[in-house]
């Protein structure tokens, strides 16, 4: 089986701008940023899309949620940013492997796309 990008970049196969780490997740920037901040907070555990979560992956999402909290406040955002999950190629999804996208540092409208 292909390994996806993330997959290569948790087992450090190739490089990435790694602000955060830990067993469950990690956050990079996003190499094709969108906003001054444009983080990408990302679960070890393969799920490809959100909508293929199941019950057992509640734990990691509600600590991807968390997460995103704790870094936009360690980072000093203000409690402005903007969380993105793209699910599906038609919803944006270029990588097949959850993520959250952390925005931040410019004004974002309203709707986005």
């Amino acid at each position: 089986m292909t390994l996806t990008l993330f997959e290569k970049i948790i087992n450090k196969e190739i490089p990435a701008d790694i602000i955060y780490e830990d067993e469950i997740s990690i956050v990079i920037k996003d190499i094709s940023p969108q906003a001054p901040t444009h983080l990408l907070i990302i679960p070890k555990k393969v799920i490809p899309k959100l909508s293929d979560a199941s019950k057992k992956d509640k734990d990691i999402l509600g600590h991807l949620m968390l997460l995103a909290g704790r870094i936009a406040e360690e980072l000093g955002l203000d409690e402005t940013f903007r969380l993105v999950v793209n699910n599906g190629a038609a919803a944006g999804q270029s990588v097949f492997h959850l993520h959250l996208h952390l925005l931040s540092g410019r004004p974002l409208n309203w709707p986005p796309g």
